[in-house]
């Protein structure tokens, strides 16, 4: 099809899921932009609708299916008349949805995303047919120019695919394949593509960050990934996110240490602090281990802001482990923190394991720990509003009515930490950096003015 019978076909894109599958997402716009087709906010004016989904846990699986339904109703009473299935719940449910969503036209892998212009085209043009690869297919990285959704100031850059973990609670190895790290080249090569169209604030994810190259490489090469991205002229901050404790290495270390741009920020997943609860989900770390490298990053990066997540009410959680895991979260003080309750995934050894906790429970005891991880970070913003530090701020936005702008610290990955807001009446734009004083908190967020050194 060429571009000119394109031009008038809007699309309506749904991107659910993680940041990972949002990177996806994002290369499948840029593809059918560049493919002449145009896009829309309203449902209404679509003709196509394209779903990139997730189903890493229940909730997730539920809205992206209440997603396809409610597309599938659009081609009933709407003008929709192509409807693509992508991501993980089509790579995962492909029968299913075939079976059970019949309005879906077309289903996409986790793969076969760089085939979205392709498929749509011959869909358009009464080929319709269903596109997947082999989810271990190596990854050149030579992706066409993406459609930044985030603003324009701050990207993701995915740098592997898969996961060999294999934690025994997850299905991701099972739809995205085993590790493949992308080469270094292609990697600079789109984050100097990102700094040149104004991308400030780079944020490296995976499945698993840590082991970076080892494919590739034969060694984790995630410190030399690092070091290249800070030469890039225009990138200010580098942050780190999905890094797993037992792959954190002294060189990773001295490298978020010692290089100006990357956050001393890092997301370090540890699901759980029970010895026997990590065993059974597979985890590759025991509390002992885990302790010892919390304190070896608080030594050795002083201010560093530690993110994790958590699970309560995998099977067989007793009572005492949730307790020891009530202890480790209130000795370990964690800046930030976000709690899944378990979710059992068909075809994982844990939805097989026997003692499944109920949901009331897996519910309570994550209300209990995030009532505790509650007060240990609204301290965290009062002690820091106490100290009136001066720090770097990333302009996101403007409250005009309030003359207030709204900003990040480097403690505050966008969209799962806290805000600062500024109290300023000067023209600021967002993708700005500024260095403002914190004067106050409000729970998790902070408040300050911008600070200027010859005012003091």
């Amino acid at each position: 099809m060429k571009k000119h019978d394109t031009e008038s076909r809007k699309i309506f894109f749904v991107s659910l899921g993680c940041d990972k599958n949002l990177v996806d997402s994002e290369i499948m716009l840029g593809l059918l932009a560049k493919r002449g087709y145009l896009f829309t906010d309203d449902e209404t004016e679509a003709e196509i609708a394209v779903v990139n989904t997730c189903c890493f846990v229940n909730d997730a699986k539920e809205e992206s299916i209440q997603s396809l339904l409610e597309m599938a109703e659009l081609k009933k009473t709407g003008r929709l008349v192509l409807l693509v299935a992508a991501g993980c719940l089509a790579q995962r449910y492909q029968e299913e949805i075939r079976e059970e969503i019949p309005e879906v036209d077309m289903i996409l892998g986790t793969t076969a995303i760089d085939k979205i212009a392709d498929a749509v085209d011959s869909a358009l043009s009464g080929k319709s047919q269903n596109y997947f690869s082999d989810i271990n297919v190596p990854l050149s990285g030579n992706r066409s120019k993406r459609m930044i959704t985030t603003g324009g100031h701050y990207a993701y850059l995915k740098i592997a695919e898969g996961c060999d973990k294999h934690c025994t609670y997850c299905i991701i190895p099972k739809i995205r394949g085993n590790y493949r790290s992308i080469p270094v080249e292609s990697l600079i090569q789109e984050a100097r593509g990102l700094a040149e169209d104004g991308v400030k604030e780079l944020i490296l994810v995976a499945q698993e960050t840590t082991l970076y190259g080892v494919d590739l490489y034969g060694k984790k090469s995630l410190p030399y990934l690092l070091r290249e991205l800070c030469r890039i002229d225009g990138l200010k901050w580098i942050r780190i996110l999905y890094c797993y404790p037992e792959e954190i290495t002294d060189e990773l270390i001295d490298v978020i240490k010692s290089e100006e741009k990357i956050c001393h920020y890092l997301d370090i997943p540890i699901q759980h602090a029970s010895d026997p609860v990590l065993k059974r989900m597979g985890r590759r770390t025991s509390q002992e281990q885990l302790r010892a490298v919390i304190g070896k990053l608080r030594h050795r990066v002083p201010d560093i802001c530690l993110r994790t997540t958590l699970i309560t009410g995998f099977p067989g959680e007793s009572g005492e482990d949730y307790e020891e895991l009530y202890r480790f979260v209130n000795e370990m003080e964690f800046d930030r923190l976000g709690i899944f309750t378990y979710s059992a995934e068909e075809g994982t050894p844990a939805a097989d394991m026997e003692d499944q906790i109920s949901e009331e429970i897996k519910e309570l005891r994550r209300d209990e720990l995030m009532e505790l991880q509650q007060a240990i970070a609204f301290e965290k913003a009062e002690d820091m509003a106490k100290s009136r530090p001066v720090v770097d701020a990333f302009i996101e936005g403007r409250l005009p009515e309030e003359g207030v702008y709204i900003a990040r610290t480097y403690k505050d990955a966008p969209g799962v930490d806290g805000l600062l807001f500024l109290h300023d009446d000067r023209e600021l734009m967002s993708g700005d950096f500024v260095r403002a004083r914190i004067t106050g908190s409000h729970e998790y967020d902070l408040t300050g003015v911008i600070w200027d050194e010859f005012a003091e």
